[in-house]
């Protein structure tokens, strides 16, 4: 018995690999592509141990210690998503120019003149269009992966990207797409869109600019299925505390995870530092007397 999620199996028996071929599923593409493993098990757990170490002292008993647990190799999905924006804004641009300013100052008990120079901006209204390819934009197909954890995990080198075979993932545990189709598109035309926003802001002329606005339309899009590399960690820390999971780009070696802060010494902290405002008050008041 496999669970419907799952793409791939081992035999209880002779732990052969296997890629299961079900029939098609509606709304549930197949993959389209796939990324490699490029960081291996023990890297991975390594770049861990390092991240543990170095978190904040004001994080939970036992987690700067701790040791990383098993290590799991999973391809997730994800869906590349790209597509052609024509985009219509308006922004006030800021052109700043200089000039020399009088004013009075005092030096030595007496009042001088002096001049010196300040820029000043002038704004005017700009409106126009534009039209771009926004491309590779990764979003989540996975209930087990969060997009703010996929976008964490980011960047993937999609230049080694190949076309999918069962080969590719064999051995390896691989999740079928558990988001519909639409979420998925929704989650692709906001981030699209918010890369549109950070190309217009380089697009602007002049020296500044605000009040930002833009509409965009998207046409030509594309969204496939991709298998991302991704090891999975569960690190014990505390024996009353569910495990922490922590995640590994199978490709880059970054490390994203979220480790609990431990609220009484967030609090001794706060104490200590109110402790410390309070005695240099009195000391100062002290010598103001």
């Amino acid at each position: 018995m496999v669970e419907p999620s799952m793409r791939t199996m081992r035999c209880p028996y002779c732990a052969a690999p296997s890629v299961l071929e079900r029939p098609p599923v509606p709304g549930v593409p197949e993959p389209t592509f796939a990324l490699g493993f490029t960081v291996t098990h023990v890297a991975a757990r390594e770049h861990v141990a390092y991240w543990l170490k170095t978190r904040s002292r004001f994080t939970r008993t036992g987690i700067r210690t701790a040791r990383p647990g098993e290590v799991r190799g999973v391809y997730v999905p994800a869906y590349l998503y790209s597509v052609l924006a024509h985009s219509r804004f308006r922004a006030s641009i800021g052109e700043n120019y200089q000039e020399q300013e009088t004013y009075t100052t005092t030096e030595n008990g007496k009042t001088v003149t002096r001049t010196r120079t300040v820029t000043r901006t002038e704004w005017r209204p700009l409106n126009g269009e534009l039209s771009g390819y926004v491309a590779d934009v990764l979003v989540t197909a996975s209930t087990g992966l969060r997009n703010e954890e996929l976008e964490a995990l980011e960047p993937f080198d999609l230049r080694g990207l190949a076309r999918y075979t069962p080969a590719l993932i064999s051995g390896w545990v691989a999740e079928e797409p558990s988001l519909t189709h639409e979420q998925c598109l929704e989650l692709a035309r906001k981030e699209a869109v918010e890369r549109v926003g950070g190309k217009l802001a380089q697009f602007m002329p002049g020296d500044s600019h605000t009040d930002l606005e833009h509409q965009s339309r998207l046409e030509w899009e594309a969204l496939d299925v991709c298998l991302l590399p991704v090891w999975v960690l569960a690190v014990r820390y505390a024996e009353d505390a569910p495990p922490l999971r922590v995640l590994v780009n199978g490709q880059t070696g970054e490390v994203v995870g979220k480790a609990p802060l431990s609220p009484w010494k967030v609090t001794a902290a706060v104490l200590a530092l109110l402790l410390l405002v309070a005695v240099g008050y009195l000391l100062a008041s002290g010598g103001g007397r």
